[in-house]
């Protein structure tokens, strides 16, 4: 089977995780690999299709969780329009970011390393005001009801979270079949002569990093509704960031289903890991950081590289016997 194939069946399996497990503890799981999943599609739209290597995406996340969060504390306003309003604004700070960075034509190290910047300074910023929540962070109240976005059943949770994934994935092969993703694929290859094409590669770019702020704030909505509480360390903190950028590494950059490969694989490891260490403080970011290293080391075109190769090498067998 193709990666595109072995996906579409993997997210269909996925369908049916809420149905067949009783286990809160593996519902959750699953749960929280589709919203990673969903949030390394954002990651990729700009760093696989678009070839930017942000450090930087736990910005947009961190922009969606507070800013339904203020809305809905601060102001309350209600869930639906607090979320809008947050993706909204995550979409905004994507396109800023974008027509700032890429101005002035920064890319590979400097556009990863400005990217985490930004990301530091909103989290010491949303750390030191009482309006934010200062370094306690922030909890919304529990109102359960479809009104409020809040719901008694997990599993509607589980199927919102997959309906995202299923959005990322179409999100995906809308750029590997439009005219704007050949441009933004074109830039990825090289710049000096996507320019010479007369591709603009500020308007291209910005598009990118404006959809992709988008995706990540969305992950951020989600996440403050599911569990109700965000605080200024988990979401502008590195750790997002690493999250939304090795689960696409994993699986596969600039593919359509690499983020769910590599959120299953990642989140699967991590958690035998736990259960042979007993969860020691800071073993997670060790063993992520041995895992990008093995996966750049063996799988440089990540679990979809290894996929289409072993189907490429079954055909060219069936030819030749």
């Amino acid at each position: 089977m193709t990666a595109k194939i072995t996906g579409a069946v993997l997210l269909a399996l996925l369908f049916c995780v809420p149905f067949a497990v009783q286990s809160e503890f593996w519902l959750s799981f699953w749960l929280l690999v589709l919203m990673y999943a969903f949030l390394g599609q954002a990651w990729n739209v700009l760093g696989g299709y678009g070839g930017q290597f942000s450090f930087g995406h736990a910005l947009f996340f961190g922009i969606g969780a507070f800013g339904t969060a203020i809305l809905q504390v601060r102001h309350g306003l209600n869930a639906y329009a607090a979320g809008a309003i947050a993706i909204a604004l995550g979409a905004i700070v994507g396109s800023a970011v974008g027509v700032l960075v890429f101005r002035y034509r920064l890319r590979g190290a400097y556009f990863a390393l400005v990217t985490l910047a930004f990301a530091e300074v909103a989290r010491i910023l949303i750390s030191s005001f009482d309006y934010t929540g200062s370094g306690f962070g922030m909890l919304v109240p529990l109102a359960r009801g479809a009104a409020n976005f809040q719901f008694e059943d997990r599993r509607i949770f589980y199927v919102i979270a997959w309906t995202l994934v299923v959005i990322g994935a179409l999100i995906a092969w809308w750029l590997e079949n439009s005219r704007f993703g050949a441009r933004l694929m074109a830039v990825r290859e090289n710049e000096d002569a996507a320019q010479a094409l007369g591709i603009n590669l500020i308007r291209t770019k910005v598009f990118a990093i404006t959809l992709s702020g988008a995706m990540a704030a969305t992950v951020g909505v989600f996440y403050v509704q599911n569990f109700l509480f965000v605080d200024s360390h988990l979401a502008f903190g590195p750790a997002m960031s690493i999250e939304a950028l090795l689960v696409s590494i994993i699986g596969g950059m600039g593919t359509m289903f690499g983020p769910l490969f590599g959120a299953v694989v990642l989140h699967a490891l991590g958690e035998a890991a736990k259960q042979v260490t007993g969860n020691a403080p800071g073993l997670n970011l060790a063993f992520y950081g041995l895992l990008l290293i093995l996966a750049l080391r063996f799988l440089p075109n990540g679990i979809t590289g290894l996929l289409s190769r072993r189907m490429a090498r079954r055909s060219s067998e069936r030819a030749h016997a």
